[in-house]
């Protein structure tokens, strides 16, 4: 019997050797596959997917065979061998039912279609494809689940490490095939594949930060009719007159950011919950605009416009009158990714000193690189990563006016909402909203720490942590246009910014307290959905850096914490650092 035993523990040992060889081969061909693809390579790409199939395919048989069933059962130790059966089966599902239809529909597309061309979107490729995509989506994301419902705190390290980093890709890959899925739903409607749609389009201005991103300061309608996409009705937000009385907008959040939601084009982000600010946006401009109807709101930032500057490559600005503008100036004709951002955020108001002007300006460059867009410039593969990356930054909104399309877009990174589905679990917001009334958030530096301890009742308890500079330089007062700084005109003075920080914790948890410096400050407490509210006020002259930290308790950890932030001109990755856990938690 001893020897029979000692058999069996050779031969797991064996199977346990083999199993990790081919999960370990499996994940170093993805960014090889990834490679092939992006370069076209259909006979690289097939014979790369063939030995990712080969190894997961062995790891799955070994890993659900009797003997590893039998160490499963073992225990303490058998739930790591049932982990790791529930990652090989898990990948094998993904490789086959995901990997395997989307390679077949990646070999059959004509991607050159599916980007814009001549102002032209063909969908009809993409309509074919959706059955795939979605199908895809739902392996990954049922596969997603499978991993996260482990129990990680019974394993060993050198297991449930490996499956943490598992179960983030899968999470990273769910919600762009969640995003290509319901894209492959709504687009042909929403391009107008059943009649026209107008869609209002919203530049959102960083310098001066909204929660969604920026002010809404350039302002356009976007027109589609079979695909066919042109840009009318160029305005401001400045030009549209303010509203009194306000519109009435949800009382919930009204209560959180005043009446000023629905008074102004300029504050119906200072809500994060984008289809609030989008349908007050929508309402705004059809009582400006008798007549004309917003089938949906469309919004973005100059970053997004980097972005597509980097798959375009240089645009020219060819309006005569915004040419002669800036004759004399030195502010470019040609816009690259390199000065787009840094040329509409800071370099226009040194430059130009009537708001008009500036906002003329803004909207040019918006326009010659949506057209560059549309026109079909750069590679196509270039530009759907370059609109991927915008969703994944939250920078790139979406809103439809039709129930049926928002219930879509409202599963998605896309519909920039702060409640429901993608809000669950351990989830928070922190949110920006300018309070110098100029143009000084050029000048800011955040970075957004969630750090967590737990209670003996299961309870975690998290301090989320600002760190906030002002880069500005210290003459900024006078060195700086009056239009950056305010001038003092909402009592902040020439050179410091002011902000409301708005902090979202989880469903049901509590805001307890906060600190600025490590001294405790008064902040506003309030709810959104479910979801406790803190908000506190921070002013910060040139060169001053301050440090808040909101706590949250009562939450329910039931999945790894999600912070979402407001984009900003840094990249996300810098502004949102690791988490951290502490000791009590282990």
């Amino acid at each position: 019997m001893g020897i029979l035993a000692g058999a069996a523990v050779g031969v797991l040992l064996h199977q346990v050797s083999a199993v990790r060889a081919d999960l370990e081969k499996a994940m170093t061909l993805v960014p090889e596959l990834r490679a092939e693809l992006g370069a076209g390579n259909q006979d690289g790409s097939n014979e790369l997917f063939a030995q990712m199939q080969e190894s997961t395919s062995n790891a799955r048989a070994t890993a659900t065979g009797p003997l590893w069933k039998a160490a499963s059962a073992v225990p303490v130790l058998g739930a790591n061998f049932g982990a790791v059966t529930e990652v090989a089966v898990s990948a094998d599902d993904v490789v086959d039912r995901a990997v395997a239809p989307l390679l077949n529909q990646y070999d059959s597309l004509d991607w050159e279609t599916l980007s814009p061309t001549d102002g032209r979107i063909d969908v009809a490729q993409l309509e074919e494809a959706a059955p795939s995509i979605m199908s895809a989506a739902n392996t990954v994301r049922l596969s997603q689940d499978r991993l996260a419902s482990i129990d990680l705190t019974r394993l060993l390290p050198e297991v449930a490490d490996p499956i943490r980093s598992a179960t983030q890709q899968l999470q990273s890959v769910n919600s762009a095939l969640g995003t290509a899925s319901s894209a492959a739903k709504l687009m042909p409607a929403m391009l107008g594949a059943d009649g026209e749609r107008n869609y209002l389009l919203l530049i959102q201005n960083s310098a001066e930060v909204r929660a969604t991103g920026g002010i809404p300061g350039a302002l356009a309608m976007l027109t589609v009719n079979d695909g066919q996409i042109s840009l009318s009705d160029q305005s401001s937000a400045a030009a549209i007159e303010a509203f009194r009385p306000a519109l009435k907008v949800d009382e919930e959040q009204e209560r959180l950011y005043t009446g000023r939601l629905g008074t102004q084009m300029q504050n119906v982000n200072l809500t994060p919950h984008f289809p609030t600010a989008a349908e007050t946006a929508k309402r705004m401009w059809e009582e400006r605009h008798p007549g004309k109807t917003v089938d949906g709101v469309l919004a973005l930032d100059p970053v997004v416009l980097a972005h597509l500057l980097e798959a375009t490559g240089p645009v020219d600005l060819a309006d005569p009158a915004v040419v002669q503008l800036i004759d004399g100036t030195s502010l470019p004709v040609s816009l690259t990714k390199e000065n787009v951002v840094s040329t509409l955020l800071s370099d226009v108001y040194r430059e130009i000193k009537e708001p008009a002007a500036q906002d003329a300006y803004f909207a040019a460059v918006a326009a010659s690189v949506f057209s560059a867009f549309t026109d079909g410039l750069g590679d196509s593969t270039q530009l759907v990563q370059a609109l991927t990356t915008s969703v994944q930054e939250h920078r790139l909104y979406l809103w439809s006016s039709d129930k049926g399309e928002q219930d879509i877009i409202s599963s998605t990174a896309l519909a920039g909402s702060v409640t429901g589905p993608n809000a669950g679990g351990a989830s928070f917001g922190v949110y920006f909203n300018d309070g110098t009334g100029a143009k000084m958030d050029y000048y800011a530096s955040r970075t957004v720490q969630l750090v967590q301890t737990c209670d003996p009742n299961g309870y975690s308890h998290y301090n989320v942590q600002l760190t906030v500079g002002n880069t500005a330089p210290q003459d900024a007062a006078t060195s700086l246009p009056a239009y950056v700084t305010g001038a003092g005109v909402y009592g902040v003075e020439p050179g410091h910014f002011r902000t409301n920080y708005v902090v979202y914790g989880p469903a049901q948890a509590l805001v307890e307290s906060a600190q600025i410096n490590g001294t405790a400050v008064p902040f506003g407490a309030g709810k959104h959905g479910q979801r406790p509210v803190g908000t506190v006020t921070l002013e910060l002259a040139p060169g001053e850096t301050a440090v808040i930290d909101l706590e949250f308790s009562r939450v329910v950890q039931d999945s790894e914490p999600k912070l979402q932030v407001t984009p900003s001109i840094q990249a996300v990755r810098d502004v949102v650092l690791p988490a951290k856990t502490s000791e009590s938690c282990e």
